[in-house]
């Protein structure tokens, strides 16, 4: 395979250290919603609540990709990165520049959305 591994290793960390710094700012935005009922209207603690239900959200996003980016950071130590997961054909260097944690070939995984789809979710 003729990926440039180091490339790929630089892209896996500056995203890790990017989600790491997005993960801290989400972290204070999802905190308990605490507000003086008396002083604030209800659509006021509607808005917070929904704001504190978006930040939560990110942050399991935000956590996936840390989960996946360090995946892909152990495939590339194990000598199995760029390899599909499925099939263990080569993926796509475009698609590895779009996502560089991905894990399935083209055909895996749109065989996989196919699947996924088509019961019923």
């Amino acid at each position: 395979m003729s990926l440039n591994l180091s490339h790929f290793r630089q892209r896996l960390i500056d995203e890790l250290e990017k989600g790491e710094m997005s993960l801290q700012a989400s972290h204070s935005a999802g905190e308990t919603v605490i507000l003086d009922q008396s002083s604030v209207g209800r659509l006021s603690r509607m808005d917070a609540l929904q704001q504190q239900a978006m930040a939560y959200e990110l942050t399991e996003r935000l956590q996936l990709s840390k989960r996946k980016a360090h995946a892909a950071l152990n495939r590339l130590d194990a000598g199995t990165y760029g390899l599909c997961c499925q099939c263990e054909e080569e993926i796509d260097p475009s698609r590895l520049e779009h996502d560089p944690a991905a894990v399935f070939c083209h055909s895996c995984m749109e065989e996989r959305d196919t699947a996924h789809h088509g019961h019923g979710h």
